[in-house]
């Protein structure tokens, strides 16, 4: 039978009940010597004929069980399985996250790709159970986590994303968008959305086609956060043997990459009337963004499904601790009358 705990930390409360252990005993010897100190053994038993040192040690033992009785409560034991129904209603949201060499550029501390995958942490801050999943794309596009419920499983794919792992060169934001449909328009239902993070440089393809596409054949509206300075524009830096180089042009003049708002703006208007906020170089608020959002796309209930889980038995400890401080309360430490009368006589 395996036991699960809720918070398993609270266990090393326990080393409490050793320590409680160790000052009840040291107390009980410091009272024992001070009383040999002030009379001999027989005369004690004459002076204080009622008081047990018995009792007053189990009644140390009744409240050492308690607490070790009340923090095995409070770490929330679980065992013995059992079904039981889960209803979950929310949004599916697809991030479809720019992985191209354009995202380090610098302009964003401590680059763009860095503070898209910050935007996207705090996005998962406020989430209330929506599913989760992230296309990645530069040249090509990749599901790196596919829809789920699991936060913890979509942190590990966005922390593996990395411009030097995609499979080609440039920016496709058209088939980005596409697999991102592709893979929400599985269930049917306007609970979906595309959240686009990107600086939204792409001369190759025609998002603004895609993110319609998306819209009309699966339902699915899109939205955008761009990032990156769109006046200056900043070098994109790039590894060699040397060290580091930056992109250069045709012409071997140093190529500057500027957010393209426009861009973003028009993808999103295609995309059911979305939205796209151009960040820029500056913060945003993750949680507004979201509550913005959940203003055209409405949450679903989804069905039911049957999951196993352990059977919480926190409130039996509970109550056994409760009552064994109960039982220590109502003791006291006399021996019962009858003892004490029966020692009198045969003194």
């Amino acid at each position: 039978m395996g036991v699960t705990f809720d918070n398993v930390a609270y266990l090393h409360l326990l080393w409490l009940v050793l320590l409680l252990g160790g000052v009840y005993a040291y107390g009980f010897a410091r009272k024992r010597r001070a009383l040999e100190r002030f009379a001999s053994a027989g005369l004690l038993g004459r002076l204080m004929p009622g008081v047990s040192a018995g009792r007053q040690k189990f009644r140390a033992v009744l409240v050492l069980a308690a607490v070790a009785a009340l923090v095995v409560a409070l770490s929330g034991p679980r065992w013995g399985e059992r079904k039981i129904e889960v209803f979950r209603r929310g949004l599916d949201v697809m991030v479809v996250l720019d992985v191209s060499r354009s995202m380090l550029a610098d302009d964003c501390r401590p680059n763009r790709l860095e503070k898209a995958r910050q935007y996207i942490r705090e996005l998962l801050e406020v989430l209330p159970g929506d599913r989760v999943g992230l296309v990645s794309f530069a040249g090509r596009a990749t599901l790196s986590c596919p829809l789920t419920p699991n936060y913890g499983w979509f942190r590990m794919a966005l922390e593996e994303v990395d411009p030097r792992l995609a499979p080609r060169g440039g920016s496709n934001l058209a088939e980005a968008i596409r697999l991102a449909a592709a893979k929400l328009g599985e269930r049917p239902g306007e609970h979906k959305a595309i959240l686009l993070i990107t600086d939204g440089e792409d001369q190759e393809s025609d998002p603004d086609y895609a993110a319609r596409y998306a819209f009309v054949d699966h339902e699915v509206r899109t939205f955008a956060i761009g990032l990156g300075d769109a006046a200056a524009g900043r070098r994109i830096p790039v590894e060699t043997e040397e060290g580091i180089d930056f992109v250069k042009g045709e012409d071997g003049t140093e190529h500057l990459s500027k957010m393209n708002a426009s861009l973003l703006e028009r993808v999103a208007r295609a995309g059911g009337d979305g939205f796209a906020v151009p960040a820029g170089t500056a913060n945003i608020d993750m949680a507004e963004f979201y509550r913005r959002m959940l203003d055209q796309v409405q949450p679903q209930e989804h069905e039911a499904q049957q999951q196993q889980r352990y059977v919480r038995r926190y409130q039996w400890f509970a109550a056994l601790g409760l009552l064994l401080l109960m039982l220590e309360t109502l003791m006291t430490d006399r021996r019962p009358e009858a003892v004490v009368a029966a020692g009198r006589a045969a003194a």
